[in-house]
């Protein structure tokens, strides 16, 4: 049997998280129990595999969205669970994939998947761990559920591929961004509080507002992760400027080049064109994101869809619940890692 591990960080912001969770404790535990179950298995490489997926789960924020939303419209139910268990499985899947697609070799100060094992090993797991995620779906009978998992899933592959498209300095732009983050990050928030209410036949009236809730959230959460790339801090669990170094241009440095000129500009530009990503020349893009304002104007944007989350909670009556999901919209926003 796996022990379920959760990373830990001595964070004021992880006391956060705990204090998100009590309206849900019982079922936490339930989706944790279930979790572990789902990635039993009879093969002695995933087995393994599996294991440490386990021992680097991460705050499981995006099954607490969905906890929580079934919650404030009713009772949480084993749909919910099932639910939360297949958009879990399918985020860890994408993660996996992910850290291949971008030869990241650490995730949540440890080694990835394909950095422990191989590429091969880790696009196999993957997909083991997605082909779950769509059987845990089904497990719910419920066709608008069943649709709501396997329209993400096709998000999530069209946003990075939009990304791969982006890497150029002419084609960065704040409304591409956006589209890219709101494919990437912002729909799996959205499909997490839509399943929520879906497993407890929410309204169309109240789906819509779980939805905004959970999309202006996501794009909240991926600002913030954003702005990390351009703190050089290395507290935050993971290294900074990894976007910087992948050529992926983000909200503050498109801002920063669009509102600049001369050569600062000019000498940041070819670095990037020439991928000529030296210590010092990431340095120089940092500093010069941060003098152009470009962190500031998306700690401000950022700001700005933390708010659009909350006031779409505001036709829901005062409760524990509600609460909880206002947190998770201001830890989105405040936390540090």
């Amino acid at each position: 049997m796996f022990t379920f591990v959760v990373h830990t960080n001595m964070s004021i912001h992880m006391n956060l998280i705990e204090t998100i969770k009590q309206p849900i404790l019982q079922e936490m535990q339930l989706f944790r129990e279930t979790f572990a179950e789902a990635l039993q298995t009879d093969n002695p490489m995933l087995e393994t595999v599996h294991e440490y997926v386990l021992q680097k789960s991460g705050k499981q924020l995006r099954p607490m969205l969905v906890l929580l939303s079934a919650k404030l419209c009713g009772h949480v139910n084993q749909n919910t669970v099932d639910g939360a268990l297949a958009l879990e499985l399918l985020h860890t899947a994408s993660l996996i994939h992910d850290d291949v697609v971008d030869d990241t070799l650490e995730r949540r100060g440890k080694p990835s998947i394909n950095a422990r094992w191989t590429n091969k090993i880790a696009i196999l797991s993957g997909d083991y761990i997605l082909s779950k995620a769509l059987v845990c779906a089904t497990k719910t009978n419920s066709l608008p559920v069943l649709k709501s998992i396997a329209n993400i899933g096709m998000q999530l592959s069209d946003g990075e591929l939009l990304q791969l498209n982006n890497v150029q300095v002419l084609n960065a732009s704040e409304k591409n961004y956006l589209t890219i983050i709101r494919k990437k990050t912002a729909l799996l928030f959205s499909t997490c509080t839509e399943v929520g209410g879906l497993s407890v036949n929410a309204t169309e009236d109240i789906l819509i507002r779980l939805r905004n809730f959970g999309e202006y959230l996501g794009i909240c959460f991926q600002i913030k992760d954003d702005i990390f790339d351009y703190s050089e801090n290395i507290s935050i669990g993971k290294p900074t400027a990894n976007d910087v170094r992948d050529g992926k241009i983000t909200l503050p440095l498109i801002f920063a080049l669009k509102n600049s000129e001369g050569d600062e500009k000019n000498k940041v530009v070819k670095i990037i064109e020439e991928k000529d990503f030296t210590p010092d020349n990431i340095h120089t893009i940092i500093r010069f994101t941060q003098d152009n304002g470009g962190v500031a104007y998306a700690a401000k944007q950022m700001e700005a869809y933390k708010n659009k989350a909350i006031d779409e909670l505001n036709g829901f009556a005062d409760s524990d619940v509600k609460t909880s999901l206002i947190r998770c919209a201001e830890y989105a926003a405040n936390r540090d890692f």
